[in-house]
């Protein structure tokens, strides 16, 4: 048996898969305990654990009418929305095409590009923030934008743009060749090689780079803090949750019901793009 045959034998063994099922079992626990307490009336919260709500059910909506209405997080939740998908549809359009560029065009420095947008990846986003923001105000200005969501895009775009040009670029540069240059033979032009040929075959990494994006994008606090401000305007769902948390940390209630809305939409992304993540993943582990 090949080494591939005994991998996949060891993968899908009744041993592996009951590992698989204890660790989704353990990984799952706290976000079904979080979504059990954002449904439990504030003194039950506060008094007992959530296992409890099995002996003794108690539902409320007061929690979600409170964060909702009451704390303002539909405004936040709709800045986030507003920030998130234009920082995510940016970086990977330009990823894409700087991809295709780095990957299948002949120009001069083009490997000396390469290698530097993959250096960039090791700058710290904490030491980019200041000199950004001194570099985009200027710009919102320019745009005469009336509020700074532009400069959140921007700056969201820029700093995924490594990883993502990185990724997409592995991946574009493992497709056939034959199929590029049949493409070439009939006359194509690159514009339409990358919009008819390669875009519908990395769909998959598309996808992946995106979720990871949104991901990161719909959880940040200082990228959105620092750029956006805190007001309500502007500001992301994941800085009304920091308010609220406060020091101590003491509403529990809210605090549940909060961070349970703050993770529905992302967990609607990935499964509903999940089977292209998966694909995006294994493209080009195997080869046959």
């Amino acid at each position: 048996m090949s080494s591939e045959g005994r991998v996949r034998k060891r993968l899908t063994s009744r041993t592996a898969s009951l590992v698989a099922i204890v660790i989704a079992v353990l990984w799952t626990t706290p976000t079904f305990g979080l979504l059990i307490s954002s449904f439990r009336p504030e003194l039950e919260i506060k008094t007992n654990g959530w296992w409890n709500f099995f002996g003794d059910p108690q539902v409320t909506m007061a929690n979600y009418e409170e964060v909702l209405l009451n704390q303002g997080l539909l405004s936040y939740f709709i800045n986030s929305l507003v920030i998130t998908i234009p920082s995510v549809l940016f970086p990977v359009a330009f990823s894409a095409m700087a991809a295709y560029a780095l990957a299948w065009t002949r120009f001069r420095g083009r490997d000396w590009i390469f290698i530097g947008i993959f250096a960039l990846q090791i700058v710290p986003l904490q030491m980019a923030l200041i000199p950004m923001l001194q570099m985009l105000s200027p710009v919102q200005e320019a745009l005469i934008w009336p509020y700074p969501t532009a400069t959140v895009w921007l700056a969201h775009t820029c700093f995924a743009l490594p990883l993502g040009i990185f990724l997409l670029h592995n991946f574009i540069s493992e497709l056939p060749g034959d199929v590029i240059e049949a493409a070439r033979v009939d006359g194509a032009s690159h514009a339409r090689i990358f919009r008819q040929v390669v875009l519908p075959l990395i769909v998959p990494a598309l996808a992946s780079f995106g979720i990871f994006q949104f991901l990161w994008v719909w959880n940040d606090l200082l990228v959105g803090l620092v750029f956006a401000g805190g007001g309500p305007d502007n500001a992301p769902l994941t800085v009304r949750l920091a308010e609220m948390a406060g020091s101590r940390g003491q509403e529990w209630q809210r605090l549940t019901a909060g961070a349970f809305v703050s993770i529905v939409v992302p967990l609607i992304v990935f499964l509903s793009l999940q089977r292209y993540f998966v694909r995006g993943l294994l493209a080009g582990s195997v080869k046959g």
